[in-house]
């Protein structure tokens, strides 16, 4: 689906670098560039494939992850509005594969840049090039902080058994339980955001609400913990 006017201010809202555009190129993404309409749970790329250009949402979220060969997933990180994807970026940038897979977490609207038109943008308009390889950087920093959790911590499973043995309702800043085990403030609330996404918790100011204990104690007793 083409782009309409609509379509347009909405993707300059949600990123700014494309909202004062050349007129060549303002007029290439206008022609170029295409509406997808994502639903919730559909597998948008998976290890392997190639790229058929970079995803730019308008609403929704896709959800980037890896799994291992006896099943188990592991998110890497989501994709919301106003940001993109590193895998996308990093296949783009190589002409090479998907090193991972993306799903459609909620419906999604999206504008998807092909390839030669991501390649103009990123040579010809710095702050396209700007917010690329800025979000790239900040991508690779969580990246990091991912494979520290995991290789040396596995505080989602020690978290997940140790709230559902205290559900209903944890009355605890992210900083108390924290040094409950011995970990960083941001880590635990990085796993608690996650917890929220998967609906096995409500966090809020008030403290944690346990939604689904039985699915906790799952995940702490996954297979390989």
């Amino acid at each position: 689906m083409a782009l309409d006017p609509t379509d347009l201010s909405q993707l300059s809202v949600a990123y700014p670098a494309l909202s004062e555009l050349p007129h060549a190129l303002g007029a290439a993404l206008a022609a170029e560039a295409r509406v997808v309409e994502l639903p919730a749970g559909l597998v948008v790329f998976q290890p392997g494939q190639s790229c058929p250009g970079l995803p730019l949402l308008l609403q929704g979220q896709i959800k980037v992850s890896q799994t291992s060969s006896n099943g188990r997933q592991l998110v890497l990180y989501r994709v919301r509005p106003g940001e993109t994807c590193a895998v996308s970026t990093g296949c783009l940038l190589e002409s090479s594969t998907y090193a991972a897979q993306g799903e459609v977490d909620r419906p999604t609207r999206a504008v998807a840049l092909p390839p030669a038109l991501f390649r103009r943008l990123l040579d010809e308009h710095a702050p396209f090039r700007t917010l690329v390889f800025g979000q790239f950087s900040r991508r690779l920093q969580t990246l990091m902080a991912v494979v520290d959790d995991v290789a040396f911590h596995r505080l989602d499973e020690r978290l997940a058994g140790w709230l559902s043995a205290h559900a209903p309702r944890v009355a605890m800043t992210h900083q108390a339980i924290a040094d409950e085990f011995g970990s960083a403030r941001e880590v635990v609330t990085r796993v608690l955001r996650q917890f929220a996404e998967e609906g096995l918790v409500d966090v809020s100011r008030d403290g944690i609400v346990v939604l689904d204990a039985a699915r906790l104690r799952q995940r702490a007793h996954a297979p390989g913990a």
